[in-house]
């Protein structure tokens, strides 16, 4: 597939890592130089500098042969400016766009084929908003991934020494879970997948996911002793994009607080919302956390724009006595520095909206897709028909489908119903399937078995 990519920022760049390591062809257009040098010493694609809303800059990238163009600059008003040139100028690829401000996206009719023709609009704030408030719901969970439009969740845990998971074979866990519709999809030790099978051992430190029916999450989570008491305080660091519609999400049932050190910043965020309180400070200043009785805090949210402030604001909270503290990290190789510090969750924006990006990059009938580990690993949601292929998975049972080591089928959903799966079960036309890929050179296969009915 051909793909243009508008902006080399940190998105782009995320964007660019993922798909050009998947024999997609690649060009990037971005005003800085200096960005796009970095991408080309890094990734096998071609760039263009210039303005990536100006006909001739779109043209040197060859934007009549591509197949989509993803346009995830720093600016809002250049990625809608793009789609709508590309729309009116030339043979129309499908279009991703991300918008930021809460202003254009409350008026979806903007992107419609009488506004700015936009095939799809990607709003990260969003996402990274609806990860934190899941993670609000469920805590004691390190991440939760949504399936089936919110039917299924995908969750993993972190394995604590002497826990209930410790030293557990998986096969032993069948009992405490749901017969058939609750399963262990993924164990990651020390960062790497081990093979999933009933004599597989958890041990201490690993991060398992599980796949289970919305509402039996927090059950499933009891009974693994993993269900942590409900969150009612919480502060956040940052009055940003993401911050103020955490705030917005969470103060009808939550005692919110934002800490916004920019003047204007803070006016504006305390008119907008109701039950929040805005304090106007900094998010580590050691006193100002203490007069905010941060050691009675359940959650600190350090989702400020600084990867460092993050940093070093979630580990004072988490000093000073917050129960959990989540930390935004713009920038992956990060991760490394949040080694001793207690911080509890790292969320990745990166990560979280390629899962929205991939499944329109995807070849097979993929209705969601959730982006894993630092990018190497996939859950993938995709819709079964029988399209006159042998590799069709329609009419076969689960134990006929030969997918090599390391896919793992999670559940299936019929009618939009959770089904329980055995080896006995048979997909049925418009199943919707969950897997997990624990390594992206595993994607081919699914894609080969869900493809879409052509005409």
């Amino acid at each position: 597939m051909r793909i243009l990519i508008l902006g080399a920022g940190v998105t782009g760049a995320s964007v660019a890592e993922a798909l050009a390591s998947e024999e997609n062809d690649i060009v990037v257009i971005d005003f800085r130089v200096d960005l796009l040098e970095a991408l080309k010493e890094r990734f096998d694609i071609a760039t263009v500098a210039g303005n990536a809303a100006h006909p001739s800059v779109l043209e040197q990238a060859g934007i009549s042969t591509m197949d989509m163009v993803i346009a995830v600059t720093d600016r809002d008003e250049t990625n809608m400016l793009a789609c709508l040139i590309i729309n009116a100028l030339y043979t129309k690829p499908k279009t991703i766009a991300r918008v930021r401000a809460i202003d254009y996206l409350k008026h979806p009719r903007l992107f419609s084929d009488k506004g700015i023709p936009v095939d799809i609009v990607i709003s990260p704030e969003q996402i990274v908003m609806n990860s934190i408030r899941n993670l609000v719901e469920f805590p004691g969970v390190l991440q939760v991934s949504e399936f089936a439009n919110g039917l299924v969740r995908l969750f993993s845990v972190k394995v604590v020494a002497n826990g209930d998971l410790t030293g557990k074979k998986i096969k032993t866990l069948k009992d405490r879970l749901v017969s058939g519709k609750t399963r262990v999809v993924a164990i990651f030790r020390h960062g790497n997948p081990l093979c999933v099978n009933g004599d597989a051992t958890i041990e201490t430190d690993d991060e398992v996911f599980f796949v289970a029916p919305r509402q039996e999450v927090r059950r499933v989570l009891e009974e693994l002793g993993k269900l942590e008491a409900p969150i009612k305080r919480i502060i956040i660091a940052g009055g940003g994009h993401v911050g103020k519609r955490l705030a917005m999400a969470l103060e009808d049932k939550h005692q919110v607080k934002i800490i916004e050190k920019d003047p204007r910043r803070a006016k504006k965020i305390a008119n907008d919302l109701d039950k929040s309180v805005v304090l106007l400070g900094d998010c580590s200043d050691e006193k100002l956390l203490l007069d905010e009785s941060i050691e009675h805090t359940d959650l600190f949210c350090a989702i400020t724009d600084n990867d460092g402030v993050n940093i070093i604001s979630a580990s004072l909270a988490k000093s000073l006595g917050a129960r959990k503290t989540i930390c935004l990290l713009n920038h992956n190789s990060y991760l490394k520095l949040l080694a001793g510090t207690n911080i509890d969750v790292a969320i990745l924006p990166n990560q979280e909206t390629l899962g929205s990006i991939l499944k329109h990059v995807r070849k097979g009938d993929v209705a969601q897709v959730s982006s894993l580990c630092g990018g190497s690993a996939e859950a993938i949601e995709a819709v079964a028909h029988h399209n006159g292929r042998d590799d069709s998975v329609v009419g076969k049972r689960v134990d006929s489908i030969k997918f090599p080591p390391g896919i793992v089928i999670g559940a299936l959903i019929r009618n939009q119903e959770v089904i329980a799966l055995h080896h006995d079960t048979v997909f049925k036309e418009d199943d919707h399937v969950i897997m997990f890929a624990m390594d992206k050179k595993l994607i081919p296969y699914i894609e080969m078995s869900f493809q879409p009915i052509t005409n």
